[in-house]
């Protein structure tokens, strides 16, 4: 790749969303794009990926995309320069566009982020490095600024595919059964049941009976049981916030009396 075009890779053409990703580290999303359903979803042309090498729009002849801090301090800190001329080259922003720089003192990516993501036709994804990028940058490029949780990472490459792939299962023509992810834990507003397939019994433990008899009202009823105990004892704040039907609220209860009795 020379200096005088800039890297930027299409694996695509007709999209339903493009996502615009700037990093340092392109090769970083190579193996994770030609796989599982980042790859179907690229292939079946409901994606495009432009991959974007910031150190490619860097007029110094070492291609350095990092200086100083100002005021002091550890690190450095990503120029201004090579940034900008990656986002004008590759991004305008617009309507059914959005700029996000992966930053851990953005919001917390949630479900409910991800599905607004979704009706974007173009993302830009800034992944910084070092201390960051300028703060200038922010002001001036980027709509809003997300984390993936309060952790620190060496840079936002891994959060930039975890949206990704986040947000491209909530596109139609992604995942198979439109059932898989209305029904999400999470989506639902609660954490998900034990799943279980063939065989019967392993290693001495079997299936659990209620999903063996057919009984569908039983299973559903099961199945509520499960994802509402497990959600209270692993996510009791999800129970705050969510809006429970009366049959719920039934089992909830008697959820409560068998952890009282304990």
């Amino acid at each position: 790749m020379s200096r005088e075009e800039p890297s930027s890779h299409f694996y695509k053409i007709a999209v339903s969303v493009i996502f615009h990703i700037l990093t340092i580290f392109p090769e970083y999303f190579i193996s994770p794009l030609s796989v599982t359903m980042l790859r179907r979803s690229i292939e079946s042309g409901v994606v495009r990926i432009n991959l974007v090498d910031i150190r490619s729009y860097s007029t110094n002849k070492y291609r350095n995309v990092d200086d100083e801090i100002y005021g002091g301090g550890a690190g450095m800190l990503m120029t201004l320069d090579p940034v900008a001329r990656a986002i004008k080259k590759n991004f305008t922003s617009g309507e059914s566009k959005i700029s996000i720089y992966l930053s851990p003192r953005g919001e917390i990516l949630t479900q409910k982020i991800c599905e607004e993501l979704s009706k974007f036709k173009e993302i830009l994804l800034l992944c910084g490095r070092y201390e960051g990028v300028d703060e200038r940058i922010i002001e001036r490029y980027i709509e809003r600024e997300i984390s993936i949780g309060d952790f620190v990472l060496p840079g936002g490459e891994s959060a930039a595919l975890l949206l990704m792939e986040c947000v491209t299962r909530l596109i139609p023509g992604t995942v198979g059964k439109k059932d898989s992810v209305e029904s999400d834990s999470i989506t639902t507003g609660l954490l998900e049941e034990p799943h279980y397939t063939r065989p019967r019994e392993w290693r001495g433990v079997e299936v659990p009976p209620v999903l063996l008899g057919g009984d569908h009202k039983k299973i559903f009823f099961w199945r509520k049981e499960q994802s509402l105990r497990i959600t209270y004892e692993r996510r009791p704040d999800l129970l705050l916030r969510k809006k429970l039907k009366e049959e719920e609220k039934k089992l909830l209860r008697k959820i409560w009396n068998e952890y009282w009795k304990k």
